[in-house]
C-alpha cells in the first residue's frame, strides 16, 4: 500500500473556488482527492497518444458506462414509482365502486398474470374492453 506525501501546490484563487464548486459532483471527499483525480485525468488524456492509451481509455469508458447504467436506472426506477402510484389510485378507485368477491379477484390476478406473460407486458386497453364486453377476437 502506498502512502500518500504532502506536497505544497500553489493555485489561484478562481482554480480553489472550481475545485470546490465541482467536489460534489466529482464524488470527491476532499480538495486532496480532488486535485489526484484531476491530474490521473489529465495524464491519462496526455496518454492518449502513447501506448498508455489503453489503460486511460479502459478507465474512462468504464466511468461513462457506469454514469448512463445509473442515470438509467434512476428514470427507469421513477417511472416505475409514478406508474405503481397511478396502479395503486385505480384499485382504490375500482374497489370503491365495485363488489367483486375474492374468488374473481384471484381468477382475474391469474388470467392477468397469463396475459401479460403472453403479451409480453404489451397492454391493450382495446383488447380488455373486448374481452369484457364478450367480444373476444384476438387482435
Amino acid at each position: 500500500m502506498e502512502k500518500k506525501e504532502k506536497q505544497a501546490v500553489w493555485l489561484y484563487p478562481k482554480t480553489k473556488e472550481l475545485i470546490i464548486k465541482h467536489m460534489d459532483e466529482a464524488n470527491a471527499r476532499s480538495q486532496s482527492e480532488f486535485i489526484e483525480e484531476a491530474i490521473k485525468f489529465y495524464s491519462g488524456y496526455l496518454d492518449c497518444t502513447s501506448s498508455n492509451m489503453t489503460d486511460y481509455l479502459g478507465h474512462v469508458l468504464t466511468s461513462i458506462i457506469d454514469g448512463i447504467v445509473k442515470g438509467s436506472e434512476y428514470r427507469i426506477n421513477r417511472g416505475l414509482f409514478k406508474l405503481a402510484v397511478e396502479s395503486a389510485m385505480q384499485s382504490h378507485i375500482i374497489a370503491a365502486l365495485n363488489d367483486v368477491d375474492d374468488e374473481t379477484i384471484d381468477d382475474l390476478r391469474g388470467m392477468c398474470i397469463d396475459e401479460v406473460a403472453h403479451i409480453n407486458g404489451l397492454i391493450n386497453f382495446e383488447r380488455a374492453y373486448d374481452y369484457q364486453k364478450g367480444d373476444d377476437d384476438d387482435k
